[in-house]
């Protein structure tokens, strides 16, 4: 929580400028006692901008700060971007006071969506003591970028005392400067912060946030100009910000166009979905702050799109200048500092969020700092402890001479100790020779790891964000389980394919062994050893046999070992079956003259993996089918066990059929995004059976596969062949 100071500095560092206002109340009112708004020499997130080149920029314009302003005498209060960011509010059930730490541990477990340990994480209550329910905030970013945003500024010698999420402090701006917005808890109000490389969208009521990272913002405006008139992207920046006064400003706003239009749509899909979560709240202004606000027209855009009015405020109500600071600039910047306004009101106290993002050995360091004063009256106190110490030493060594009779008892003791500890260094000694027998015994484990390696060999060739980057959101999307976004992709469109059965045997000749013909398990994979002679541990239960079969045939090991490497070629046969819902499942498995999932095992061979797809060219080692998902019928017989999830749809056969009763259709749909998967009749927007000549009309959805191959394993461990139990050989 932050504590109220008399003055703070607050200091935002975005991808075009480092904004910092220091805000100050010893007059009585809350004013402006200094400001600044410094360009970075280039914009961070700009084309050909490297990670090194980004961190000089940022440390530049940081020292032109350090070096215009005196930071000494105040605590300063930084921001962090929203992305990776995590607020949440909650209605706990009511508790004792002391119990709410424990029951908020509990919540921010269940609901911050990252490991716990990961992220910096705080919480306040957001309604009054007194109040019949108990509702909590849960703020959270991840470690990293906190770290990151400190870092830059300790390399200064910036230390800093709060760290704030820039949404947050949007909110706690409008909270303060615009309470009448803010007023109601079913009427809100969004301010939409537009930057260079994102727009945050805050939904503000009395008691609670809901905020939305918007992947657009001023650079997309840039790289729309710079893609159409093929110029560089400083150059294209150039051009829109001249654009009004420009000759071309037509053809300039021409090409911003598209740019205009998807933001527009992304603001009203997100405040279409938060009106659908909370139907009772009213949205009615949008307030727009941000650089990316001054481009011409993108307000009024807004407001024809959204159907409501939105306004950028050119001042803020309840913030006044004091004397020296140039009021004129400071108006210009007013829609830069809606940020920066936030963060210092939280600095002074006087915040409706106040969470504290700071981490907490940093915290710990800082309330030790503060006890200074102490630690000097620790020191007389040790000081004085040192006198009455050498008082008892000399006391001891009067008592030390009387007591030589006592002495020579105890070495004779330690001369008894050193003995032992001899004996000790020579059973010491042994332990090397336990170690071989220990290792003998283990050896047998030396492989265990080799099907674990293989499974992430087979996973890692399947469709992910690392092989087709173009849908990397997707499987990032699916990931955390986000629906929205996934089905934001058509579902014939998805390049997905989904393992439902694996089953890996170990075979020791692969060009004679045959594929499983047991199919391939609902609950789990099937690892086996399918041929004897995997280890020793594969032809006795009996330690004492295997004792006896060992030295029988040690004497013959070498030369069956290099018989068997000759003729052999040990490795593991693999069959895998799933299905996908890309509308092309063969290109997706094996592409003709293109990357795919065989593909990239093919590849095994020109890496350092331990295996290599077997004679993928031979019907006999490598072979897959595919067919359509079914729910039910002669069909779903052929089609391998756990695709989807078992569900049943209602519809009636429409106009011109000869029976119009609502019927049930076994049906089967995608465990997460509950669309649709098997092949079923078409249904209309009423629900009724689309037919044709009295037919029922059919849609295929989702293609199941069985894909049978073999690997070899390179550098596999020659097997002897042992004969069976009992015989004499």
């Amino acid at each position: 929580m932050a504590a109220a100071n008399e003055s703070i500095w607050a200091v935002d560092i975005g991808n075009s400028s480092l904004k910092a206002l220091r805000l100050s109340t010893e007059r009585g009112v809350l004013e402006v006692v200094d400001f600044d708004n410094i360009r970075h020499g280039k914009i961070l997130s700009g084309g050909g901008v490297s990670e090194a080149e980004k961190e000089e920029l940022v440390a530049f314009s940081l020292r032109q700060f350090v070096n215009k302003h005196d930071l000494s005498m105040d605590e300063v209060v930084i921001s962090v971007p929203s992305q990776n960011s995590f607020a949440r509010f909650v209605n706990l059930p009511p508790v004792e006071p002391k119990r709410v730490p424990e029951i908020v541990q509990f919540e921010a477990v269940q609901q911050i969506p990252f490991d716990i340990n990961e992220v910096q994480w705080d919480w306040q209550r957001m309604n009054e003591e007194d109040s019949s329910e108990l509702k909590v905030g849960i703020f959270a970013i991840k470690n990293e970028i906190v770290n990151s945003a400190i870092d830059v500024l300790s390399r200064e010698d910036i230390q800093v005392s709060y760290v704030q999420m820039a949404p947050m402090a949007l909110y706690n701006y409008l909270l303060y400067d615009r309470p009448d917005l803010v007023n109601s808890d079913v009427r809100a109000t969004v301010v939409l912060n537009v930057g260079a490389e994102i727009t945050d969208l805050v939904v503000c009521t009395k008691s609670s946030v809901w905020q939305r990272c918007i992947l657009l913002g001023g650079n997309s405006f840039t790289k729309a100009i710079a893609d159409t008139f093929k110029l560089s992207f400083e150059k294209a920046e150039k051009l829109k910000r001249t654009a009004p006064v420009s000759k071309y400003a037509r053809q300039i706003f021409q090409a911003m166009r598209p740019v205009f239009t998807e933001l527009a749509s992304e603001v009203q899909r997100s405040i279409g979905f938060y009106k659908s979560s909370n139907p009772s709240t009213k949205i009615s202004k949008v307030v727009g702050m941000g650089g990316g606000t001054k481009l011409r027209g993108l307000l009024k855009y807004l407001q024809q799109t959204l159907q409501m009015p939105v306004e950028r405020p050119d001042s803020f109500k309840r913030l006044t200048a004091a004397p020296g600071v140039p009021a004129a600039k400071f108006g210009e910047n007013v829609c830069d500092f809606g940020v920066v306004y936030g963060l210092g009101l939280q600095g002074l106290g006087m915040a409706g969020i106040e969470s504290n993002l700071l981490p907490r050995s940093m915290v710990r360091s800082m309330a030790w700092a503060n006890k200074s004063r102490w630690f000097l009256g620790a020191a007389c106190i040790l000081l004085a402890v040192s006198v009455m110490s050498l008082g008892r030493t000399l006391f001891d060594r009067m008592s030390h001479t009387k007591k030589n009779s006592i002495r020579v008892q105890t070495q004779k003791i330690l001369n008894d100790s050193k003995r032992a500890k001899q004996n000790l260094f020579q059973e010491d000694a042994k332990i090397e020779e336990c170690k071989a027998v220990i290792a003998k015994e283990f050896a047998p484990f030396a492989y265990r790891d080799i099907i674990p390696s293989l499974y992430e060999t087979i996973f890692s060739a399947l469709p992910n964000a690392e092989n087709n980057p173009l849908q990397a959101g997707l499987y990032r999307a699916f990931a955390q389980g986000d629906v929205e976004s996934v089905m934001k992709i058509p579902r014939k469109q998805r390049m997905q394919l989904f393992i439902t059965g694996m089953s890996i045997e170990f075979a020791r000749s692969l060009p004679t062994a045959p594929f499983s013909e047991a199919g391939i398990s609902r609950d789990k994979p099937t690892v086996s050893a399918a041929n004897r002679g995997a280890n020793y541990e594969d032809f006795t239960d009996s330690p004492k046999r295997k004792s006896r079969i060992v030295m029988r045939y040690e004497s013959r090991l070498k030369g069956l070992v290099d018989e068997v490497a000759e003729k052999e070629k040990s490795g593991f046969v693999v069959t895998i079956a799933g299905y996908s819902p890309y509308e092309s499942i063969e290109s997706l498995i094996d592409p003709p003259g293109a990357k795919g999932f065989v593909t990239r095992l093919m590849e095994l061979s020109d890496s350092n993996s331990p295996f290599s797809l077997f004679e993928k060219a031979n019907l006999k080692h490598f072979n897959f089918s595919v067919g359509e998902v079914v729910a039910g019928g002669t069909d779903a017989m052929q089609m391998p066990d756990g695709i989807g999830e078992a569900s049943v749809r209602r519809s009636a056969a429409g106009p011109g059929a000869r029976y119009t009763s609502k019927t049930e259709q076994p049906i089967l749909i995608d465990p997460l995004t509950k669309e649709l998967i098997s092949k079923a009749p078409k249904v209309d927007a009423n629900g009724n059976t689309v037919l044709d000549r009295g037919r029922a009309v059919y849609e295929v959805n989702d293609h199941w596969f069985v894909l049978n191959m073999k690997f070899l394993w390179r550098d596999a461990p020659v097997l002897p062949t042992l004969p069976e139990e009992g015989s004499e050989g």
